[in-house]
């Protein structure tokens, strides 16, 4: 027994740097890995699920994803909703954590109730919007007709379903983004403050010429993190109308979802999410280039 001890600390020892990290690299593999490459591979392949096995076809999958209309309204439909979303989000964002930065009476107080939506659950969050969003019991449209103001359709609408959902995205994840800023703000060196007050620049001057270019790091970093979810934006999307009215609101995320688990083409389903994921992969290496520019040498 003692000499079976010695073994294995002599063999810990000996492989440390392989031991230690094996179960976190394991886990990473089943979870992160093997999904990606067996996607990757059914992407290669024509499987309708539960009519018999795994066919291969090369590039066609990809072919027909290229040539197929709900392909391309899906891609258009998430890049409207992320980019009109993370504009609103970093901007609002910004400008909220430059108040929260100042000393207020209540400052705590107000911070702590503010991040309430970022810590609720998107699914629940999402159904309490739906309900506020309803043109017949909703009480948005309520509200409008209170101040004379004439009701909207909301998620009923194709014309206005994608600003709808903005709008939800945009009250559930500004939060985040707040507090990402809020830190860096925190951070920044008070010396090129307190030099503008002593030459007279007004609180515009120094917001636009000291605190952007001091934040613009931790800016692109909000970015690149929120830009990680709300590209495959699904909870919130999915809860609320399923990608309708008809498709107005399906984004590409949605519809490789559909796909798969609704009319069972689980190849073609592996496709489009092997597209998403390039996409998500390719904005992403774009702004961490990005960040290091402006981070410097």
């Amino acid at each position: 027994m003692k000499k079976l001890k010695e073994n294995i600390i002599n063999f810990l020892d000996n492989h440390m740097p392989i031991v230690f990290p094996a179960p976190a690299m394991i886990t990473l593999f089943i979870v992160v890995i093997f999904p990606i490459i067996y996607n990757i591979y059914m992407s290669f392949n024509k499987w309708k699920i539960g009519l018999g096995s795994p066919k291969f076809i090369g590039l066609q999958n990809y072919i027909e994803a290229f040539s197929d209309p709900r392909f391309w309204n899906g891609l258009k439909v998430m890049f409207f909703f992320s980019s009109l979303s993370l504009s609103l989000e970093i901007t609002l964002g910004l400008l909220i954590a430059v108040y929260f930065n100042k000393e207020f009476k209540g400052s705590n107080f107000v911070q702590t109730i503010y991040i309430f939506p970022f810590a609720a659950t998107p699914v629940a969050i999402a159904l309490i919007w739906r309900i506020m969003l309803n043109p017949q019991i909703g009480v948005l449209d309520y509200f409008l007709n209170l101040v004379g103001l004439p009701g909207s359709l909301w998620i009923s609408d194709a014309r206005t379903v994608i600003i709808s959902l903005v709008l939800v995205d945009v009250w559930k994840w500004t939060p985040m983004i707040v507090l990402i800023i809020l830190a860096g703000l925190k951070s920044l060196p008070k010396d090129p403050y307190e030099a503008a007050v002593i030459d007279g620049a007004n609180a515009f001057h120094i917001f636009s010429y000291i605190t952007v270019p001091l934040i613009q790091p931790v800016l692109i970093t909000a970015l690149t993190l929120r830009s990680l979810d709300n590209l495959k934006e699904f909870d919130i999307i999915y809860t609320i109308t399923q990608g309708g009215p008809g498709i107005a609101s399906e984004t590409l995320y949605l519809y490789s979802y559909k796909t798969a688990f609704s009319f069972f083409n689980a190849g073609y389903g592996s496709t489009l999410i092997i597209i998403v994921f390039l996409l998500v992969l390719l904005f992403n290496v774009a702004m961490n280039k990005i960040r290091y520019r402006t981070e410097g040498p």
